[in-house]
């Protein structure tokens, strides 16, 4: 099974891939955690990330799309992957689509995190006020947040019409969220399991 998750910063995406991770097994792939890994590694990739990211130039399409490939090839006996912060264009999904095919796979489901913009800045604002964590300055994250909605919003009707999308609440409490999630999760697994049987079985309702 391998999954997308969307959501704005700080709406908790990272939490509920570890989540999933501990509960399903499944890979969380983190750009920004693939991107920092590479920096650090040596390898002639991970040299050409570290270049450009000390240019402060943005990591090219290409260049996130080898560190997923990477990735996959080397967790071949992964049960599935979760997709953490990419893709978030329409061109990378396609091409995410097409490295996923010529390995057998596809993205299975596809989860956004709801929010309400307004609710979420009063969460950061007081997270700011109370803890004073730099990347919570409501000025910068409200430049974050805006970035995000306007690179996602083409990627939903995208996901939409192949009928992967699915939403829940991002605002409710952690285990509500996961309680959620793992509602979409577990219908899809029976879909799966029941697409996999003999025609005359799925017919008569027999496992």
């Amino acid at each position: 099974m391998n999954i997308i998750i969307f959501g704005p910063p700080a709406a908790g995406k990272g939490t509920q891939a570890k989540l999933i991770t501990a509960e399903r097994g499944l890979l969380q792939l983190s750009t920004g955690d693939m991107l920092r890994a590479a920096r650090t590694s040596g390898s002639e990739l991970g040299k050409k990330v570290a270049g450009i990211m000390d240019r402060g130039d943005l990591v090219s399409d290409e260049i996130v799309i080898a560190l997923i490939e990477e990735q996959l090839d080397n967790n071949k006996d992964a049960p599935g992957f979760i997709f953490d912060g990419f893709p978030r264009t329409v061109e990378q999904a396609k091409a995410l689509d097409k490295s996923l095919s010529s390995r057998d796979m596809s993205v299975d489901a596809v989860i956004r995190l709801a929010v309400d913009d307004k609710v979420l800045m009063g969460r950061i604002k007081k997270r700011f006020a109370d803890e004073g964590r730099k990347d919570d300055n409501p000025k910068s994250f409200k430049i974050r947040l805006d970035n995000y909605n306007k690179q996602t919003a083409p990627l939903l009707p995208f996901y939409e019409n192949r009928r992967l999308l699915s939403e829940v609440d991002g605002l409710a409490d952690i285990e509500t969220v996961a309680a959620s999630i793992a509602d979409v999760l577990n219908k899809l697994e029976v879909n799966v399991s029941s697409e996999t049987l003999p025609f005359w079985k799925r017919i008569f309702g027999l496992s």
